[in-house]
């Protein structure tokens, strides 16, 4: 069946709830004949009546009833996807597509202050890694391990990353006055499956974390972090996913384990005018947090 135009659509809307035909057409700023003649329409293209006359109204026939509710969740969708349109077309949004570690740790502690210096400032903030370009519809600025090569780009060193060895604020008071060679006796190691085999960091699982026991291994850096702030061992960690929690006291870089240089990350935007200054902005104010000035 062919789908009926908005136009008819709209009619039989405003004629169902409100029961009167005079009554929608007055809404609809139409004459009476013209809504008859739209209901006349649709009832000829779905095949059967939608009202039956009561007195000096209309009500609806079970069809009607039906076409009502199907009618009145599309007009639902339709207004639901028009207002996050609307919502696109603030000049303030800008969209940064980020890694989850790098906005989980990183990003997100310092979102206040940057929307403090850019007060129009309304981030859309993504983690969707199937992202790949940036354009000026979607993306606006992406953060990466590596330089997108996508012609047309301002591409730069943003922040450069490192594994550190943590341990929440009570686990490492414990472990201050005990050599790091007895370690392993007060406490165990929390890790990400893929630290058994990543050759950054292998030197240290063989050697200063080599003798603990794992309690538990995690394939997200983010559900590794939170087990080492509750207290369920130490771990091996990049450093960008776990400054906010040592800036704030949570955890604590263990001193006598070995700090070894990851991920340089790279901060990505249109080379030629954006579609707003305020991604200038934004990015020139990113580029002043960087720990590689």
């Amino acid at each position: 069946m062919r789908i009926p135009s908005l136009r008819l659509l709209s009619g039989f809307e405003a004629a169902a709830r409100l029961g009167n035909f005079s009554r929608a057409a007055d809404e609809l700023h139409l004459s009476q004949s013209a809504v008859s003649h739209q209901i006349l329409q649709l009832e000829e293209q779905v095949g059967m009546p939608l009202f039956r006359r009561t007195g000096r109204g209309v009500e609806l026939t079970v069809a009607g009833e039906v076409l009502q509710r199907s009618v009145l969740r599309s007009l639902e969708s339709l207004k639901s996807g028009l207002g996050r349109i609307e919502t696109y077309l603030n000049p303030g949004i800008v969209t940064i597509v980020c890694p989850a570690p790098i906005l989980h740790g990183w990003l997100q502690s310092r979102i206040e202050q940057l929307q403090l210096a850019i007060p129009s400032l309304c981030p859309v903030l993504s983690v969707d890694e199937t992202a790949r370009y940036i354009d000026e519809d979607d993306v606006d600025i992406m953060i990466s391990n590596r330089p997108i090569q996508q012609a047309g780009l301002v591409e730069v060193p943003f922040l450069q990353d490192e594994w550190v060895v943590v341990a929440n604020a009570l686990s490492a008071k414990r472990l201050a006055g005990i050599p790091i060679e007895k370690h392993h006796r007060e406490t165990t190691l929390v890790c990400l499956e893929e630290s058994l085999t990543n050759d950054e960091i292998a030197s240290i699982f063989r050697n200063q974390l080599n003798g603990f026991k794992k309690s538990a291994l995690y394939d997200d850096q983010r559900l590794l972090l939170d087990a080492v702030i509750r207290g369920r061992g130490i771990a091996c960690l990049p450093f960008l996913l776990a400054s906010d929690e040592i800036k704030r006291g949570n955890l604590v870089i263990l001193r006598d384990y070995p700090r070894v240089p990851s991920t340089t990350w790279w901060i990505s935007r249109i080379a030629d005018q954006p579609r707003a200054d305020i991604v200038i902005e934004t990015v020139d104010w990113l580029l002043a947090q960087s720990n590689l000035k």
